[in-house]
């Protein structure tokens, strides 16, 4: 139980401090840009990565994703009862993150362009953003991969070669999708805001496990290689 508890710690972090960045670091004109930016959203998320790889990491391996939960699991690192477990509570702390969120919101005043940090795409944008989803969830789930790899990976670097990867996938990513990257991540955030944001939720949670199927299949595939010399 400890390590499912610590998957909820560590994604209502990661939403607080992610979606709280842009919720309240933007400006009064309503740009994240006039605040810290594209960037310094894309550090919030990347650094709370970080932060929660190295407090929880020793415990439940710092999943806080179900993208990257299912990838560990198509790589064949974790058991069918845990992946389940592990959604379920990551979902659960994105939901405690974004009712924190909710209540600073709604018992103060916010600068950022969004009240909740929710996920979304304009009106006939649904292919690019199904695109960047998938390709940018594709990346991210393979350095995961990658780094944690009992054999050839980073070690006691790889939270921070993640956190990293994620900074690096915010900032492009950011303007097309406000990136998601990760169903909790998303569907949190959609569940406060309602309307528009729940009604294109599912692209939110498809493209990110269709990027992360891509990323197991091409790790075992490097590691089979791996294997064989």
């Amino acid at each position: 139980m400890k390590k499912y508890i610590a998957e909820m710690i560590g994604t209502m972090v990661l939403v607080l401090m992610g979606c709280g960045s842009a919720v309240f670091a933007g400006s009064m004109a309503g740009t994240v840009g006039a605040g810290v930016g594209t960037v310094g959203v894309a550090l919030a998320f990347g650094l709370s990565v970080v932060a929660m790889a190295y407090a929880i990491g020793g415990i439940s391996g710092c999943h806080i994703n179900p993208a990257i939960t299912l990838g560990v699991f198509l790589s064949g690192r974790m058991n069918g009862k845990d992946v389940g477990m592990y959604m379920l509570f990551q979902v659960i702390g994105a939901i405690i993150g974004s009712a924190i969120l909710y209540a600073l919101v709604t018992t103060g005043g916010h600068d950022g362009p969004t009240a909740t940090g929710s996920n979304g795409f304009g009106d006939g944008e649904m292919l690019q953003a199904f695109i960047a989803e998938v390709v940018f969830t594709f990346i991210f789930v393979l350095v995961v991969l990658g780094s944690t790899d009992p054999k050839k990976g980073a070690g006691a670097f790889a939270g921070l070669a993640i956190g990293l990867s994620l900074v690096l996938v915010h900032i492009v990513c950011i303007p097309i999708t406000g990136t998601s990257v990760n169903p909790a991540r998303s569907i949190g955030p959609a569940l406060f805001q309602g309307g528009e944001a729940l009604s294109q939720l599912w692209l939110f949670i498809v493209a990110p496990f269709v990027g992360a199927a891509v990323s197991a299949l091409v790790w075992n595939y490097f590691s089979d290689k791996n294997e064989k010399k």
